[in-house]
């Protein structure tokens, strides 16, 4: 896979839960969870299962920082 993001998280799917139209997946990065929301068309696509290796593909123009 060759894309221009920088930030590519690899990791295991945990959970997919599909609701009517937008599902959520929950994939484990190295003990930390990351969580997208993407189509169930999408998930359909990509052939999305528990178990199965994704990547979390972060894309942002900017990234703020909070404390409190």
């Amino acid at each position: 896979m060759r894309i221009s993001a920088r930030n590519v998280l690899k990791g295991t799917v945990v959970e997919v839960t599909k609701g009517q139209t937008t599902a959520h997946i929950r994939i484990d990065v190295g003990g930390t969870i990351v969580t997208s929301s993407i189509t169930n068309e999408a998930v359909d696509d990509l052939k999305l299962k528990v178990g199965m290796q994704a990547a979390a593909v972060i894309k942002a123009s900017d990234v703020m920082i909070a404390v409190e």
